[in-house]
């Protein structure tokens, strides 16, 4: 997964060693990929998920490793490229919410994914 210029990509691993506590977890997640964002000072940015494979099974169960774009308009990257801008990462999932915020050193760095 190569960012195109305009977006960032994440891979997300819930990881979670115990098979049978992954497998409880994992069937509670169901539709995580369509609640993952990362927040741009203060605007969410919402992730599109890998629509190519299965992300959650039809019972419910979601995929333990998920992949998201995050496409950026020309005004969201210019803000994510600023120095010292709060990026959040999070997942507003009803099981799961989630949120931390991005170090400045990675934020610097994948700001140079950016065209």
């Amino acid at each position: 997964m190569i960012p195109q210029g305009n977006e960032l990509v994440a891979t997300v691993m819930l990881e979670i060693a115990d098979p049978a506590r992954r497998a409880t977890v994992l069937a509670r997640l169901g539709g995580i990929e369509d609640r993952i964002f990362l927040e741009v000072d203060g605007e969410r940015i919402s992730g599109k998920p890998d629509t190519g494979r299965e992300n959650t099974s039809p019972d419910g169960k979601a995929s333990s490793v998920q992949f998201v774009w995050f496409p950026f308009t020309p005004t969201q990257i210019a803000r994510f490229k600023t120095p010292g801008k709060r990026v959040v990462a999070g997942f507003d999932h009803p099981n799961y919410p989630h949120m931390a915020v991005m170090p400045e050193p990675v934020r610097a760095a994948l700001s140079e994914d950016f065209d």
